[in-house]
């Protein structure tokens, strides 16, 4: 099988992360870059400048790479990053108007990762993190890019045309909402060796594929209400699957608490008892949330009577045949996890859906938020139970 190496497309995302993700006083340029360096801390990178010159309200950071650090560092060039119309307000804040990259191109083995037309507005750097509101963060209005592509052999295996965010603070600043768009995703499955893999991308109509993402949400820091209203990958003629959810507890002393346990873990990777501790307090900070409810939708286009047709094709039958052998064999099988009435919900929910490929829902509504603490201990002790629990419900082609 092609491997295609991301190391680098992930190391080019999070280096134009690392000016992003709120608030605004003459212009210092060390101190600015200290700032952003320190609002980025918890993402395990720095960002370096060969010198620093101010144009007016400008700030232009020269020979700019970015160190992801961690077990294995690794570095980006940038080039000269210029930083429009700042401005500093009270408290040592900074607000970045417009930051504006150079095209990024990164080799790495066989493959190479490009973006073009990359971008951020509306910047915020703050002059503390250790406030407890949004103004401790760093954030962006507006973050897009336009082409990126990904090539192995000289040959473009991934691409996408577009990619945009945003992100709204209240007036009140007591909340955000943010969304996003990636548009033009195609890739080229084609260049699989393997053999049986080869034959299932066949079968399966998925040589190349075509599609996008959208995601919107909302956060409230103070209550730490997280509501991820809607994130959906639909991809031609395959389907559409969505997921929402919410949850409280996810205050901003919980994100700081996550992010200070995550530099302790990445300072001593190579301690494995350290590592151990890390992640049990990480563990533990995670059951100060509560469950409040989510859904996961699919909505076929085509890949449902293509998947039968192809596991049928494999045990000697057909898709109709194999569609049978699914309905027969459930109920069985969810015997086993004894769900009580759901285990009929979830049978007659299928059974319409391979009849008739339109869409299958999950929802998990409980009547009043469910401390993650319960959902675990209910997972480990009675894992039959978390169904009622959660108030799970399954429903198709509705």
């Amino acid at each position: 099988m092609t491997r295609i190496p991301f190391k680098g497309l992930l190391l080019a995302g999070a280096a134009s992360a690392a000016l992003s993700g709120p608030a605004f006083a003459s212009i210092d340029g060390q101190d600015l870059l200290a700032k952003i360096n320190a609002a980025y801390a918890a993402g395990s990178g720095v960002l370096k400048a060969e010198s620093i010159e101010i144009n007016g309200n400008d700030v232009v950071l020269k020979g700019t790479t970015f160190t992801a650090t961690g077990p294995q560092e690794k570095s980006i060039a940038l080039g000269n990053l210029t930083l429009q119309d700042v401005t500093e307000a009270d408290g040592g804040a900074y607000h970045i108007d417009r930051i504006e990259f150079p095209e990024v191109n990164v080799t790495e083995d066989n493959s190479s990762f490009n973006v073009k037309d990359l971008y951020l507005a509306g910047v915020v750097v703050p002059g503390s993190t250790a406030g407890e509101g949004l103004s401790s963060m760093m954030m962006y209005e507006e973050a897009s890019s336009g082409p990126i592509t990904v090539t192995t052999d000289g040959k473009q295996v991934f691409a996408v045309e577009k990619a945009s965010g945003s992100v709204a603070l209240a007036e009140d600043e007591s909340s955000l909402s943010f969304e996003g768009t990636v548009t033009g995703i195609k890739a080229d499955l084609t260049s699989i060796e393997d053999a049986e893999g080869k034959e299932a991308i066949h079968a399966l109509g998925l040589q190349t594929i075509n599609g996008e993402i959208s995601v919107s949400g909302n956060w409230e820091p103070i209550s730490g209400t997280v509501n991820l209203e809607d994130y959906t990958l639909d991809f031609a003629d395959v389907g559409s699957l969505s997921l929402s959810f919410a949850l409280t507890g996810y205050t901003m002393d919980l994100v700081k608490q996550l992010q200070e346990t995550a530099r302790t873990m990445q300072a001593d990777a190579n301690n494995e008892q350290a590592q151990q501790a890390a992640g049990i307090a990480m563990f533990a900070l995670m059951q100060q949330m509560s469950f409040q409810s989510a859904q996961i939708s699919f909505e076929d286009a085509g890949i449902t009577e293509r998947g039968l047709d192809y596991a049928g094709k494999q045990q000697g039958s057909n898709g109709e045949q194999m569609a049978q052998m699914v309905k027969g064999m459930l109920p069985i099988l969810l015997a086993q996890a004894k769900l009580g009435a759901l285990q009929n919900e979830i049978s007659e929910a299928v059974n319409a859906f391979i009849d008739d490929p339109q869409s299958i829902t999950i929802t998990a509504e409980p009547e009043k938020d469910v401390p993650f603490p319960m959902i675990m201990g209910a997972a480990m002790g009675a894992p039959e139970s978390v169904p009622a629990l959660l108030g799970v419900s399954v429903t198709a082609n509705e």
